[in-house]
Formats: structure tokens, C-alpha cells, sequence
């Protein structure tokens, strides 16, 4: 007998709505390589700032779609660092169904929404001690099923047919995790930071395993008012000037407009430091053993001088991200670091 089974030669179609633009990205069946790429902007309204109304996501989302060669509909989603609620919590040790009622029960006392409103899941990381005792270290992601099934309903009226949704987390963990998988890469400890427009998600990992979450209000918008502030111009045009100066290679960036710009988004820098000092100080005294051994910046506001400065402030060397390293083509697609949870959304394994 012969049996005719479903093939297909692409992935899914990563979607990932941000607060300024919408990236969709496939990756090829094999996630080897990458069938087609594009990052659409928002509109921008008369006060030169991303219009994040339903419909002028949707349309960005149509737009972007209609204008590159994806194939099929099927797409995953994200829920993004400001529609989820994550915290590491410390319960005593346990399993199974008995695990997941702690979980809720303990989820239900600091959720900022009504829990019966609510999807929960958790991550498993160790077992750590506290005092004389050792108790599990859980790390808690929640969301309201209305933004659930409004991001459910926006992506069947852009065409799609969504077969996943993840945490922003969750997919770049599984971006990076595909850059670093030799052995030793899989016993070291990773701090991966990702900084986008509206806000800054952090995760500590080792290898595929995740261990802390830290979502960060700060982005690239408070870096656009400090410069607004600092060089008395409206949030749009310190936003077009960081964006188009940044965009530029460093030997044609102009020197004294470079100077002004890190003067201005400095106190945001060092906001951001204390930040991930934080973060680094807490997994250094909650999960012992072996020290961090570095830094990825990714997101949109990644870039070589910010690298820098945060390795010398945080004393952790830091490289800059490149979610395409681990694919055998390399589209011409802006700012690299902006893609990594697009690309960790395209890597999803769906099941046929």
C-alpha cells in the first residue's frame, strides 16, 4: 500500500508585531535556510510616532505579506515582553499535578489580572536553597486570554492560520540556542538581552535550558526622548535621527552628532546597567556554580557601541547578536539583531 503523506518545504511564518514595525520570516522545512524575510514599519501618525491601532497593524501585517513570496499561511505568534506577566518564584520541591497547583495557586496571589482570566504556564529551572532548605525555582509566564485571542483573531483576518502563539522569551531562547550548541556551549551560562523599542526582555540561560526571566521597561523610545530632551526636538525627529544615524557604517557617521546622541541616551545606558547588574546579582546568588561567561545583545537597539560600553560597565564580555548565523543564507535584512524572535518563531516544529 502506498501512503500519501502531507510534505511541505517551508516552516511556519514567524510573526512578530513589535511597537514600531511587524518582521515576518520562514525558514525552509529543514530550518537550514531562509525562504523569505521582510520588516514592514508601522504608519506614523502627525506626530511622526508608530500608529499601533488594530487596523493599522493589520494593515502593515497584509502589506508586508503581500509584498514578499512567503508560502503557505500557516504562522506562530508572539506574546511580547508587554502583554505577558513573568516572575521567578521559589516553591517547595514537587511534581507533576501537585507542582502545577502550587504554580497556580501562588501565580493567582501576583498576577496584576484576574487569574480565572488568565493562561499560565511555567519553566522548571533547579532546585536552590534557601536557608537549611531546598526549594524549586520556577519561572511563571501568564497572559489575559483577550490579548490571546484579539492576537488570534488579528492574524486569521491578515490570512494567516496561526498553528502556535509562544512567549517572546520561549522563541528567542530557541533562536540562540541553535547559534551555540557544541558541547561546551551547552554548559555555559548565557545572558541573552534583547532591546526593542518598547521594552528590554532579559533571560539567563544554560544551553537550552532557561533559568531566569526579567522583562525591563526600558527601549529604544526612552533612548528617542532623552534625545528629544537633550537636543530640544520632538520624539519623531530624535527618533528618525537615531535611526538613520545609527543605521549608518561608523567611518560615515558624523562625529559630533554621534557625541551628542551618546550624551543624551547615556542616563538611559546606565539605567539599563544597573538593570542587568541587578539581574546578575540575583542569578549569581540564587543558582551557584559556574559565573556567566557572557553577554548577547540582540533587538533592534543592538549595536557595536552600546556592546562595548555594557561590557565594561557590567565587567561580562559582550557580543552582538546575528540570528542568521546558523543558517546557510543570509538575507539582506537591516539590522540584524532585530530579527531574533522572528527567526526563534520560524524555528518552531509543528506537528503534521
Amino acid at each position: 500500500m502506498i501512503s500519501f503523506l502531507r510534505f511541505s518545504r517551508t516552516g511556519p511564518i514567524g510573526v512578530d508585531i513589535g511597537s514600531s514595525a511587524v518582521k515576518l520570516l520562514q525558514l525552509s522545512a529543514d530550518r537550514r535556510q531562509v525562504v523569505d524575510s521582510v520588516c514592514w514599519e508601522l504608519p506614523r501618525g502627525e506626530d511622526g510616532l508608530p500608529v499601533r491601532t488594530e487596523e493599522a497593524v493589520l494593515q502593515t501585517i497584509c502589506r508586508a505579506r503581500e509584498s514578499h513570496n512567503f508560502r503557505g499561511r500557516e504562522a506562530v505568534l508572539a506574546l511580547g515582553a508587554e502583554e505577558l506577566f513573568v516572575q521567578n518564584i521559589r516553591l517547595p520541591q514537587s511534581s507533576g499535578e501537585s507542582l502545577e497547583k502550587l504554580v497556580c495557586s501562588e501565580a493567582a496571589n501576583r498576577l496584576p489580572f484576574d487569574a480565572a482570566e488568565a493562561e499560565i504556564r511555567f519553566l522548571q529551572t533547579e532546585a536552590v536553597r534557601q536557608g537549611d532548605t531546598l526549594r524549586l525555582e520556577v519561572v511563571v509566564l501568564a497572559c489575559t486570554r483577550a490579548i490571546i485571542q484579539q492576537k488570534v483573531a488579528l492574524a486569521e483576518k491578515a490570512g494567516f492560520v496561526p498553528v502556535a502563539m509562544e512567549p517572546q522569551p520561549l522563541a528567542l531562547l530557541r533562536c540562540y540556542s541553535k547559534q551555540y550548541r557544541r558541547e561546551s556551549d551547552q554548559q555555559r551560562r548565557t545572558m541573552y538581552v534583547n532591546i526593542g523599542a518598547g521594552a528590554t526582555t532579559v533571560l539567563i540561560a544554560r544551553g537550552n535550558d532557561l533559568m531566569f526571566i526579567k522583562p525591563v521597561s526600558l527601549g529604544g523610545r526612552d533612548m528617542d526622548a532623552a534625545v528629544a530632551h537633550h537636543l530640544e526636538m520632538s520624539a519623531a525627529e530624535a527618533s528618525a535621527l537615531r535611526r538613520h544615524h545609527g543605521d549608518r557604517r561608523a567611518d560615515q557617521r558624523d562625529p559630533e552628532i554621534s557625541r551628542a546622541i551618546q550624551e543624551a541616551v547615556r542616563p538611559v545606558w546606565e539605567r539599563l546597567a544597573n538593570e542587568l547588574a541587578m539581574c546578575i546579582r540575583y542569578f549569581s546568588i540564587t543558582f551557584r556554580g559556574d559565573p556567566l561567561s557572557c553577554l548577547v545583545l540582540g533587538g533592534g537597539e543592538a549595536a557595536k557601541d552600546l556592546a562595548d560600553w555594557l561590557a565594561n560597565q557590567l565587567n561580562l564580555p559582550c557580543e552582538l547578536a546575528d540570528p542568521f548565523r546558523a543558517f546557510d543564507n543570509r538575507p539582506a535584512a537591516g539590522r540584524v539583531g532585530q530579527w531574533d524572535v522572528a527567526a526563534g518563531l520560524a524555528m518552531h516544529e509543528t506537528t503534521q
